[in-house]
């Protein structure tokens, strides 16, 4: 099945969103359904065309006005034509809006003829509803019946009907003015998401047989040599091939301080260009550009849907329908049981219908997530769904790779102890053909030591022995270079050695030759981020790591880690983390390569310095671009933060919905209140939503 994303343009009814993505569920072949009402995107796997089709024609009966196009094909409408004809439309709206409310306004203070008031009334009515009318009328006879253009419609013809003119037209006027500014609201609140991550590119200057000539990112080629002048956004990743300059790279790390850059470095789209020229040879076309990859990470998080979400979904499903029975309930039971007036019955029964719909909870608890993803993805923290944005909250067991992760990765040979006759030089120069074909970083450390060229032909035969070390022969002599479980596999002798770094064992022709020191420094800051993780809750941290139980111990206790494992083989690590999984939540943190299999088992996995890293947006949950371990804790603290407003959203929504629904049926308040508690509320919990983007900056 091929993944297939179409853009659903015009979609403004969280609960027609809601039928869409159930009604595409429920069709034949199709998987990984998720409508994302942020971004207005229904993400789907097919097997071909003809299905497509079937799902725009669905789309289009159940809202007939949304256009649907596949997102990035020709024919899309580009970003600021969208703009525009938004803008156009909203303007009129106001117009239309204005003059109804112009007309009713007018309409209150003609008392007679009485047919010229009702004609006004009449009028104004139909100005401001006559949308919601039709809309109402046609999804009766598509059989979607519970939606607020029904229970709008439902409400004020009732209201028309008992009497009640100046209220029927007011609220259906209000109710109108209501959404556009909850329209508005949301909009606002989307763009305000989206200014935080204001980092695509908008064009490319190409150089063509000497010219520059200014592009669309998506133009250019692998290969292609492009300018970036002072001030200009690196539009495609690539390499510095002539110049130098300081680059802002807050926008992919979070990170404030500038990053210096020369000839043959690595450059990624989205760094700014502060103060130098610089020519760069395109490495990535745009769709497999950083850039890209993190913005469509991000517009699509808000499809995978964290629980709360899904439950508010599964609750308004059925909030509706049992409002609507109860409205009609209070409607006919008192007047026949007590002999009550109907009129005065059916009045509290509409006021129940008008406050009934959900709109306050589908919209705005989406829309939180997608602010906390949001609020990250500024921090160079990428989320890649609300999901898990969630299991971020309550963490019980954080497990941490060693190398690369709480150590810096960056090892260094600090010292040589030589046994038998040998000399430095000799093991050092054994040590180094031994590892001339791996790139394992300490065998990268102990060749930068050697620093001479290496003969290749001088390596007859060489053997990777997993977990151990390598075994090979060189200029006629058998070499063997690795651990201490090497040395034993061979029967080889050798002293205990007090030395809190890695060892790497050398011997010749089954004789202990000696070892070679190598050092990895602890990252600044991992004591106190472990200390955090206690206080924010975590109840245990864990390391894994391939080295001797020796150095586990000294980086354990320094960092006050609570667990160690060493030694491990890499398919050990996947073992030994099953172990911690039972009945817990657990978070694996790990440098998103060699670590892709513990990864996609946790149930967050988060790679650390991710930035240009494919490996590690692929197998990782949570990705963070720089290697700033402190960002774990910061992604809790915002992961609480959203969880904290969306339950207040819901709290406060709920909580005005039920006071009114039952001040409705006491006879306590009236239209104006009813539409207060929907429209009103769901402009309040907007705002209120707002205010996860509200993050520190450090």
């Amino acid at each position: 099945m091929e993944k297939k994303e179409l853009v659903l343009d015009g979609l403004d009814c969280a609960s027609c969103a809601a039928k869409i993505e159930e009604s595409v569920k429920n069709l034949e072949n199709v998987d990984g359904v998720e409508l994302n009402f942020i971004t207005k995107t229904l993400s789907i796997k097919v097997e071909d065309e003809e299905k497509i089709e079937e799902i725009k024609k669905l789309v289009k009966k159940i809202e007939p006005e949304v256009e649907v196009y596949e997102k990035n094909k020709n024919g899309k409408k580009g970003k600021n034509e969208e703009e525009e004809e938004g803008e156009f439309n909203r303007k009129l709206e106001i117009i239309r809006l204005i003059s109804a409310l112009g007309v009713f306004i007018t309409a209150l203070f003609v008392k007679e003829p009485f047919w010229l008031q009702i004609s006004l009334y009449v009028i104004a009515y139909l100005i401001s509803g006559g949308k919601v009318l039709i809309r109402s009328f046609k999804n009766i006879i598509r059989g979607n019946i519970f939606d607020e253009n029904f229970l709008m419609s439902v409400a004020t013809i009732g209201a028309f009907s008992i009497g009640e003119f100046p209220e029927a037209v007011g609220v259906m006027v209000f109710f109108e003015i209501g959404e556009l500014l909850q329209d508005m609201a949301v909009d606002n609140s989307k763009k305000s998401i989206k200014a935080l991550l204001d980092i695509r590119p908008d064009y490319a200057n190409l150089l063509k047989d000497g010219k520059e000539i200014k592009v669309s990112p998506e133009e250019v080629k692998k290969g292609d040599l492009i300018v970036v002048k002072p001030g200009e956004r690196v539009p495609l990743d690539g390499i510095v091939i002539k110049g130098n300059s300081m680059v802002d790279t807050s926008a992919l790390t979070g990170e404030s301080v500038p990053r210096s850059i020369k000839e043959n470095d690595e450059v990624m789209s989205g760094f700014i260009n502060l103060n130098g020229l610089i020519t760069v040879k395109v490495e990535k076309e745009y769709a497999e550009s950083t850039i890209s990859k993190i913005l469509d990470m991000v517009e699509n998080a808000a499809a995978k849907k964290a629980k709360t979400e899904k439950l508010i979904t599964k609750f308004a499903k059925y909030y509706t329908p049992v409002v609507v029975f109860l409205a009609i309930a209070l409607a006919t039971l008192p007047p026949l049981i007590t002999g009550a007036p109907f009129n005065e019955w059916l009045y509290r029964a509409l006021i129940f219908l008008v406050i009934s719909c959900p709109c306050g909870l589908v919209v705005s608890i989406p829309l939180g997530y997608f602010a906390g993803v949001g609020a990250l993805s500024k921090q160079g923290v990428l989320v890649k769904g609300g999901n898990y944005l969630e299991r971020l909250k309550n963490l019980d067991t954080v497990i941490f790779d060693k190398t690369g992760t709480l150590t810096e990765g960056v090892f260094e040979v600090v010292e040589i102890k030589t046994f038998n006759g040998f000399s430095e030089d000799n093991i050092l120069e054994i040590a180094a053909y031994a590892e001339e074909h791996s790139n394992h970083p300490i065998a990268e450390s102990i060749k930068k030591k050697f620093g001479k060229e290496i003969d290749k032909n001088a390596i007859e035969d060489y053997e990777e022995i997993s977990g151990h070390g390598i075994k090979s022969k060189i200029k006629g002599k058998e070499i063997l270079v690795g651990n201490r479980k090497l040395m034993n596999k061979f029967k080889i002798k050798t002293p205990e050695i007090n030395f809190s770094g890695t060892i790497v064992f050398v011997a010749v022709d089954g004789k202990f030759a000696g070892y070679i020191g190598i050092s990895d420094k602890i990252k600044p800051g991992v004591s106190e981020v472990i200390k955090n993780l206690k206080k924010l809750g975590v109840k245990k941290t864990v390391m894994l790591t391939g080295d001797s139980k020796k150095v586990a111990e000294s980086v354990a206790k320094e960092i006050g880690i609570d667990e160690y494992y060493a030694e491990l083989l890499p398919g050990d690590k996947v073992n030994f983390f099953e172990k911690f999984k039972d009945g817990v939540s657990t978070a694996f943190v790990g440098d998103g390569i060699n670590d892709a299999p513990v990864l996609t088992r946790a149930d967050v996995g988060i790679a650390m310095g991710g930035l240009g890293s494919d490996a590690a947006i692929e197998a990782a949950d949570v990705v963070i671009m720089d290697d700033d371990i402190s960002k774990i804790t910061d992604s809790i603290k915002i992961s609480r933060k959203t969880l904290k407003i969306t339950w207040q959203n819901i709290t406060i929504v709920l909580g005005v919905k039920i006071l009114f629904l039952i001040l409705g049926a006491l006879g306590k308040t009236d239209m104006w209140g009813a539409v207060f508690a929907d429209v009103g509320i769901t402009i309040i919990a907007v705002f209120n939503t707002l205010r996860i983007l509200r993050v520190k900056k450090k």
